[in-house]
């Protein structure tokens, strides 16, 4: 008790000295100001009185120096030394001669210092002395000057005397106000919170509505009196927040074990639930099925419908998984953004799995309801079982997580059942993404022409550069395996500038040996994302001296439709510096005739699955017909690829398609191995012009 009153105490010294501080201070500074006035005012003073001094004896100043008479000069200059302050009067010529005049020496003063810093030590007047002249038409004529020369000092003295008066004063007023303050502030907030410090000591921590404190006299309906009753209202308060806290706790618990926009058990919820249901199976000898959900391409679907209806989709999926866990024994989670997780226990067997994963891939592809719209999605699941698989949660887990990916990346909508060969699987994958990594570094990369044949003019009119990957132990590795792993850890974005670079360097070299052909380079989705991609092939064009005419962009349905806007704005960008622009595997996406016209597209090139079946499957011959008729319509160049015999080459020529490439033409070439091609191939066409039965 007494601690804390030696506390309030020095509490109260701290106000007093600020209190006296704040107001001496405040005092100091209206006296500089009150000081600062008064100076301008004597400044003001002295040149006011100097110019009535001028004024009153210019007459006779100008009737001396008229009539030269020197005596009325001296007389003019002796009576203006009767001023004290003025130290120095003369009247003279134009030419400088002096008529009259006189001075005196400087008044002495202890503040001469301060007040010549202030005032200057004197203040110089001059005034023309003249007359009009009635000969010049009253114009008038200058006959002398009169200056005086004022010393500051005296008037300055008396300031110095007022303005130490009015210092004074406002320090000795400041401080008694400052008092009077304090006293005020003291008897009207110290001495009540003492009072309420007081009270405060005696209140029970353990039951704190009992002791509750009493208001301050003649403080009803002011800001203590509401702090008093504030304070009350929260020992009342807190004895209820004791009895709730043990809810909240609960709450709080339901809260990390939930799923909050599902209502779903959470990750670590379903693997506490796994731990128990393997328990369980172990003693009854049961088998039991884990499959992890994945939901396709739902990052596209948040990026083109927004994130507010990809909740709902997943509110409406976790709704679903709910009313299928009150027909089967089954319980459902959420793991992560797009993923759900399922525990069946228990299953009879694979078979018995297998229906049920059949049965969740169709609860997925239910069509959605939102915001009046019906959308269709899709899932990939992957199933891990016990005891066959694994028989600890985590791994179980784990095991039916990877197998999704792996599902995912061979195909959408469908299930994969883990194996004992999905770790070495992933084992091998991450040695890939590893070696894919070095392996620019090492040279293993190269380049192959495939020849583009125009169907009107039987011309090589360009070629499609083909990466290929040299592995100095697996041999050949296939693009369509390490591709989409580059796109995946994002090595394809130097990859791919190496293939842009090597593809202008070669098409440099065709051009200055004699063949001037269009080179098409893929462009890959993750490519087009960066932000500095059009200065990138712009830049490689100037370096390799390649007109903007002589490349060709190829890009992917799916690689422009994952940011549209953005990249819509690039390849116009591209275009308009005169790069061609292609859509590679035309019609295999799901979205090629929405969005094409907004596109900045030449060429369209049919996907290869097309025209390998043309001619013998009445499906892919009608897609063909319809891609070639879309692209007169729209103006644009339609390629096939994968042209390889005869009758396909003959039917795409008379259906109207411009370009063909494929193995009946060439297969993809070396650089070496494409100069030849190029001159055998028109040689033999320059064989056949002439022979009438040339008609491909």
């Amino acid at each position: 008790m007494t601690e804390d009153f030696q506390l309030e105490r020095r509490l109260g010294s701290r106000m007093l000295r600020w209190v006296l501080s704040a107001a001496i201070l405040a005092g100091i500074l209206l006296s500089v100001v009150q000081i600062i006035t008064d100076a301008r005012r004597v400044s003001a003073e002295v040149d006011r009185h100097a110019e009535q001094t001028i004024e009153l004896v210019r007459d006779a100043a100008t009737q001396a120096i008229f009539s030269l008479d020197e005596a009325l000069g001296n007389q003019v200059v002796s009576g203006l030394l009767g001023q004290d302050e003025l130290q120095k009067a003369t009247i003279r010529h134009p030419e400088g001669e002096v008529l009259a005049g006189h001075q005196r020496p400087l008044s002495e003063s202890p503040w001469r210092r301060l007040t010549d810093w202030i005032f200057g030590e004197t203040r110089v007047y001059t005034a023309d002395l003249q007359r009009s002249d009635l000969s010049q038409a009253m114009r008038p004529v200058i006959y002398g000057e009169l200056e005086l020369t004022y010393d500051t000092a005296p008037a300055a003295k008396a300031w110095v005397e007022r303005s130490a008066l009015t210092l004074l004063v406002g320090i000795i007023r400041a401080i008694i106000v400052g008092l009077v303050l304090f006293t005020v502030v003291y008897w009207l907030i110290t001495k009540p919170l003492q009072n309420l410090v007081r009270s405060l000591v005696h209140v029970d921590p353990v039951h704190p509505d009992r002791h509750l404190l009493q208001r301050p006299r003649s403080h009803q309906g002011d800001e203590l009196d509401i702090l008093v009753r504030a304070i009350n209202h929260l020992l009342v308060a807190i004895e209820d927040t004791h009895r709730k806290h043990q809810d909240a706790e609960n709450r709080a618990n339901r809260l990390t074990r939930y799923d909050q926009l599902t209502g779903l058990p959470s990750r670590e919820t379903i693997l506490s639930s796994l731990t128990n249901a393997l328990d369980e199976c172990k003693r009854n000898r049961d088998n039991l099925a884990v499959y992890c959900c994945g939901i396709d391409d739902f990052k596209s679907i948040n990026e083109q419908l927004g994130y507010k209806t990809g909740d709902q989709i997943l509110q409406v999926l976790a709704e679903r998984l709910n009313e299928q866990s009150t027909h089967q024994r089954i319980l459902a989670g959420r793991l992560n953004g797009d993923q759900f997780v399922v525990i069946a226990n228990p299953v009879e067997d694979q078979y018995e799995a297998a229906e049920l994963s059949e049965c969740l891939l169709q609860l997925f592809r239910e069509p959605i309801q939102v915001n009046c719209s019906t959308l269709d999605i899709t899932a990939t699941i992957g199933v891990a079982m016990y005891p066959a698989d694994a028989d600890e949660a985590g791994h179980l887990l784990q095991h039916a997580e990877h197998t999704m990916t792996l599902a995912k990346a061979e195909a959408n909508n469908h299930s994969r059942f883990y194996i004992a060969s999905v770790d070495q699987e992933i084992r091998a994958r991450k040695q890939l993404e590893k070696d894919l990594a070095q392996a620019l570094g090492r040279g293993e990369f190269h380049l192959v022409y495939q020849p583009q044949i125009s169907l009107q003019s039987n011309r090589i009119i360009g070629a499609e550069a083909l990466l290929r990957w040299s592995h100095p132990d697996r041999g050949m590795v296939p693009p369509d395996h390490f591709i989409p792993v580059a796109e995946l850890n994002g090595t394809i974005v130097e990859i791919g500038q190496w293939v842009l670079d090597e593809s202008c360097r070669q098409a440099a070299a065709w051009a200055a040996s004699g063949m001037p052909l269009r080179i098409a380079v893929n462009l890959s989705a993750v490519q087009l994302r960066q932000p500095d991609i059009v200065g990138t092939i712009l830049a490689t064009l100037g370096r390799h001296e390649i007109p903007p005419g002589r490349l060709e962009v190829e890009i992917t349905e799916t690689g422009f439709m994952e940011n549209l806007e953005d990249a819509v704005e690039k390849l116009r960008q591209l275009n308009g510096a005169g790069i061609s622009i292609a859509v590679d595997d035309f019609g295999t996406g799901y979205s090629s005739l929405t969005y094409l016209k907004r596109m900045p597209v030449q060429h369209i090139k049919i996907d290869k699955q097309f025209v390998q079946d043309l001619l013998t499957n009445d499906d892919d011959t009608r897609i063909a017909n319809t891609i070639i008729d879309l692209g007169k319509s729209l103006n644009l160049s339609v390629i096939a690829e994968g042209v390889e015999t005869h009758e396909q080459e003959f039917y795409l020529r008379q259906r109207g398609c411009q370009i063909a490439q494929g193995y009946h033409f060439s297969r993809p070439l070396t650089p070496e191995a494409f100069r030849e091609f190029v001159a055998q191939f028109h040689g033999k066409l320059e064989e056949n012009v002439d022979n009438p039965q040339y008609n491909r």
